[in-house]
């Protein structure tokens, strides 16, 4: 008998990803899957590419989850914390909804609204100490997939403080599964292919997130809706420390050294997000723009993988004590 683990909120694209990776997890035993409309349905009903996972979704029921020695909470925005104040301490919990990410209160109602529920061990383990902090938690609050994409990218170089905190702008394109399984006009495919959109312009929920990450003072974040089914693209500009170019790259270099999933590619080398989907990797580059001189810098994830249950997964690979590596990919599936 392996760690037993549950997924609620297992209807979704990150809950399916979730299950997908579960299941070949060396680890790990899926011992509940649940869901609300869709309780009573085989998962291959749900998710056709996991036929053979002989599952049937049901109720999320607090009990049922209780059972388990690891719960994934794949929930919209709002609905994690209640489900998880029912669990007891015993139960190790990894939420990939935003209910326990943010430090400020007055942050989580500005962009969430509602009342603030607290914030968790934050679940990026590639930020400085925050291995060891996950492998010690009992509940980690798994990052966000853009916010995943621009910390990485934009955490070393205010770290080093050779970019300045008060002038960030990202522009960042995501697929569509970043809005969820819900049906919606605006994500018909007639609607999203041969388009790019932005959207929630100047006000993403995203940005508190990313500031508490890095330590960023001002940002300005434009997200861009693409017509591909997953994948994030984000470019990330700032300006140097006394408008003095330094070497970005050096910075990055430097910080990932040893990190198994975040990968600096060779000089002139740019992250495409095809390069990384399937995997639970980050792919970087950056350079000094020739004539403002600002530093930029280029990351592409797989936003359900390093984005979502990727994620989620290397985080709970370190609170049980496992390499963080195991049952995840670092590599990417092409063409």
């Amino acid at each position: 008998m392996g760690i037993r683990v549950a997924v609620a909120g297992a209807s979704g694209y990150a809950g399916g990803e979730l299950l997908r990776l579960i299941a070949g997890h060396q680890e790990f035993d899926l011992v509940a899957a649940t869901a609300h409309s869709q309780a009573g349905l085989p998962v291959a009903a749900v998710h056709s590419q996991l036929v053979g996972l002989d599952l049937v979704l049901g109720r999320t029921d607090p009990a049922v989850l209780a059972d388990a020695d690891l719960v994934f909470l794949a929930l919209p925005h709002g609905e994690s914390a209640a489900l998880a104040a029912t669990l007891p301490d015993t139960v190790r919990v990894v939420d990939l909804g935003a209910d326990h990410r943010l430090t400020d209160a007055a942050a989580w109602s500005r962009y969430y609204g509602g009342a603030h529920a607290g914030a968790w061990t934050y679940g990026l383990p590639e930020l400085p100490g925050q291995r060891a902090m996950i492998a010690s938690a009992n509940r980690v609050a798994a990052t966000g997939c853009y916010a995943v994409a621009t910390i990485l990218a934009l955490a070393p170089l205010l770290a080093a403080g050779v970019a300045e905190p008060d002038d960030v702008v990202v522009v960042a394109a995501s697929g569509t599964s970043g809005a969820g399984r819900s049906a919606k006009p605006h994500l018909l495919g007639s609607e999203v292919m041969g388009d790019l959109s932005p959207y929630k312009v100047g006000a993403h929920q995203h940005v508190p997130e990313i500031k508490q990450a890095t330590g960023a003072t001002g940002l300005s974040f434009t997200p861009v809706l693409a017509p591909m089914p997953r994948g994030i693209l984000a470019t990330v500009t700032v300006r140097p420390v006394d408008g003095v170019p330094a070497d970005p790259r050096s910075s990055l270099l430097e910080a990932y050294a040893d990190a198994p999933f975040v990968h600096v590619l060779p000089e002139g080398v740019w992250p495409h997000t095809a390069a990384t989907l399937g995997s639970n990797s980050c792919h970087l580059q950056a350079t000094v723009d020739v004539d403002s001189g600002r530093l930029i810098m280029v990351s592409a994830i797989d936003n359900l993988g390093k984005g979502a249950a990727g994620q989620a997964v290397q985080c709970a690979n370190l609170m049980l004590g496992l390499p963080e590596t195991t049952g995840l990919s670092g590599y990417g599936i092409a063409p």
